[in-house]
């Protein structure tokens, strides 16, 4: 026997959850049984796990009276991906290794999530959740009657073989739609990217013609300034040069040399009239080049203005065929961005061409991947309906037969289709194939579709089988059944249990049930008691408080002999079958 902390689910806390006003439910290995009378609050356990797994929240599971309804799980963990999710949350681990989630509903309606003592969001105690339970309820009987379900089921049993096989062909696929998405949009706007490449070139033709440079809008600009006041400029310029050779600083820095000669005071003064004059020196060379400098040319004037009003035609010629967006300003920094432009239009007609070749090579890379897919799916579909029918034997149906048929799908019936193995056939992110579960319930029956082939017991026999074989695959160390024994009685009552206690032998086992015979194979049997005010506890029963429920599950009354003494006889059959639990589900 291991230790809680070994184990996933460590302790369950209720406060407030529908008749439940306070209970706290310690939970070890093997398998545990939770019973009761109807309207005890079995139910709310399963809602308030739920909660915590970050399941939908109702105000309505609120208890009357209360302010909101708490749920508390600890579960021990070592699955990096929940341990991971933790720290990222900016949670932690308790001193004991366990891990806290909790989920809190007010009366309002509004709920709240903490995981390792952060709030967080519902969908991240969802996630973690599904690492570390696993729910099998009569939901799931429903859900796994569909196609889509039956197929996920099949790919799960298969394992790494089916696994590798599906991402290999996703790969595949998920490229050729992106291809097709490609040729589809060039097909579709050839005109419009014909149209744009023909305004870019003949827009390019005419920047190579005008031949702009970058930034000469603006020095145009300003030179044409400069040219509409020339005069004034080599009058004022003149002027000011003549002001200077009638200056002489020189003087003014001779006598100041003089004086400081005497006064060591005017040496600073000394010093700035003679920087002055090598100012005023560089200040005349400078004017006189600049003066030097100014066109002579009368002409000048006109072909600045030649120059903008070329400049300003191509700017208008290219806003007007809509090759030139209004936010760009300088034609040469455009032009260098249209050219990269055209290069990506190219021709279109050698990138149709091009593109359908690859289509047409992926669709055949697609078609070999989906072939190998159902390859691996039909190997897998023979295992899991040998596997089953196995199951159904031990549950007292030994003349039943699973069939797990891997068909293909009909052309049109996916996104797209390929021809796999000489037929067309649709396909879509799934492969190229349809899983159907079937049934023949007695010998020489005909095998017929799952949903259509049981009702009842049988139905819940069937889906019992199902979920043990899959649940002895699935990597979470916690499973959950909700009454999946439900229309079952008897012989096959008393095999449930046994096929539960076997998969417990490995996993941490927990069913909500209404049989005697399912309870008595039970490792830990936990009773909820309804209290004078619908409150509910849960409760550990042993000996003979065991010997009462089990009485009282059978027959109705707590204090029936007969009861009691079939009870006691359950108990010792389910300890002789547990005795020598050898051929437990394979995990």
């Amino acid at each position: 026997m291991t230790s809680n902390a070994e184990v996933g689910l460590v302790e369950l806390s209720l406060r407030s959850v529908g008749v439940i006003e306070s209970a706290e439910l310690a939970l070890g290995p093997g398998l545990t049984v939770i019973t009761g009378e109807t309207g005890a609050g079995k139910t709310m356990v399963l809602t308030g796990l739920s909660l915590v797994l970050g399941g939908s929240s109702d105000a309505g599971l609120v208890r009357e009276g209360a302010d909101q309804a708490v749920v508390e799980g600890r579960f021990a963990v070592r699955q990096p991906e929940v341990l991971r999710m933790t720290e990222e949350a900016g949670g932690t681990l308790d001193e004991d290794g366990t891990l806290l989630l909790s989920r809190t509903v007010a009366a309002g309606g509004r709920s709240r999530a903490h995981l390792g003592g952060r709030t967080v969001p519902a969908a991240l105690l969802a996630d973690a959740g599904a690492y570390l339970v696993a729910v099998h309820g009569q939901d799931d009987q429903h859900r796994l009657l569909r196609p889509a379900e039956q197929r996920r089921a099949l790919d799960r049993f298969g394992g790494d073989a089916v696994a590798r096989a599906l991402a290999a062909y996703r790969d595949v696929f998920d490229r050729l739609l992106d291809v097709r998405s490609r040729l589809r949009d060039v097909v579709a706007h050839e005109r419009e990217r014909a149209r744009e490449a023909e305004e870019l070139s003949a827009a390019i033709a005419e920047l190579d013609r005008v031949r702009p440079r970058t930034g000469e809008d603006e020095e145009l600009r300003a030179e044409s300034a400069r040219l509409a006041h020339l005069d004034e400029i080599v009058r004022e310029a003149t002027a000011a040069r003549h002001a200077i050779d009638g200056a002489d600083p020189a003087v003014v820095a001779a006598h100041l040399a003089r004086a400081a000669e005497r006064d060591p005071e005017l040496s600073d003064l000394r010093g700035r009239a003679e920087r002055a004059v090598a100012e005023w020196s560089e200040l005349a060379v400078d004017l006189a080049g600049y003066l030097a400098d100014l066109p002579a040319d009368p002409g000048r004037a006109d072909e600045v203005e030649q120059r903008r009003a070329t400049l300003g035609d191509l700017r208008r010629h290219l806003h007007r065929t809509g090759a030139w967006p209004e936010l760009v300003d300088d034609a040469a920094t455009w032009g260098e961005s249209a050219r990269e432009r055209l290069g990506e239009l190219g021709d279109d007609a050698a990138l149709i061409s091009t593109l359908q070749e690859q289509v047409d090579s992926l669709s055949v890379e697609v078609a070999a991947c989906a072939h190998a897919l159902s390859h691996e799916r039909r190997g897998a579909a023979e295992r899991l309906a040998e596997a089953m029918t196995g199951e159904l034997a031990a549950l007292a149906m030994p003349n039943a037969r699973v069939d797990v048929r891997v068909l293909p799908r009909e052309s049109g019936s996916g996104e797209l289709d390929v021809t796999v193995e000489g037929e067309v056939r649709g396909v879509d992110r799934h492969g190229g194939d349809i899983v159907e579960f079937g049934l023949a319930a007695r010998e020489g029956a005909p095998s017929r579709p799952l949903a259509k082939a049981a009702s009842g017991g049988e139905r819940s026999r069937i889906m019992l089988a199902l979920e043990v074989t899959l649940a002895g695959l699935d990597p979470v160390p916690t499973f959950i059944f909700d009454e999946v024994d439900a229309g079952i009685g008897g012989k096959a009552a008393v095999e449930v249990g046994h096929r539960l206690a076997l998969l417990a032998q490995t996993a941490q086992v927990v069913v909500v049930t209404h049989l005697a015979q399912v309870a008595a194979f039970a490792d830990r049997h936990v009773v909820v008691r309804p209290g004078a005010v619908t409150a509910s506890s849960l409760a550990v029963v042993e000996d003979d408080e065991r010997l009462t429920e089990l009485a009282r599950m059978l027959s109705g009354l707590e204090d029936s002999g007969t009861a009691t003494a079939h009870a006691a006889e359950l108990l010792e059959v389910a300890r002789e079958r547990s005795a020598g639990r050898s051929d437990h589900p394979a995990r």
